[in-house]
């Protein structure tokens, strides 16, 4: 089992920033990828971010690319993403994401076997 904790979350300007903060516990060791989510009202939940926990590779949504940063510390289980330049449409419920299978398709929810109970971004016009 990996418990996944998120951070970060709030009330922010749009043109601001925020730094998510998720930390992981438990079988952290069999850890091969973590990921963001993000779920608005009445949307279904989509792919963000992900950086794969060994090698370090990451992967962006078109929707965030040139505006957020995914990265992790291995020592202390941690993996941040950092959002620039918010728009009320990144407005959502961000989940962190873990996944230990060493699947391919980093992007699918259904890749993911742990999940955090999700922060709230909220980015007003």
């Amino acid at each position: 089992q990996v418990q996944l904790v998120e951070s970060g979350g709030g009330l922010v300007q749009a043109g601001g920033s925020l730094r998510l903060s998720c930390g992981a516990s438990g079988r952290t060791f069999s850890l091969y990828a973590m990921g963001w989510f993000r779920q608005a009202q009445g949307k279904e939940r989509e792919f963000v971010a992900a950086i794969t926990w060994g090698g370090g590779s990451t992967y962006y949504a078109d929707s965030v690319t040139g505006r957020s940063t995914i990265s992790r510390d291995n020592a202390k289980n941690t993996v941040l993403l950092q959002l620039n330049s918010l728009k009320p449409e990144d407005t959502a419920v961000y989940y962190c994401a873990a996944e230990t299978q060493g699947a391919v398709d980093v992007r699918s929810p259904r890749t993911y076997d742990y999940w955090g109970q999700g922060t709230q971004v909220t980015v007003s016009s």
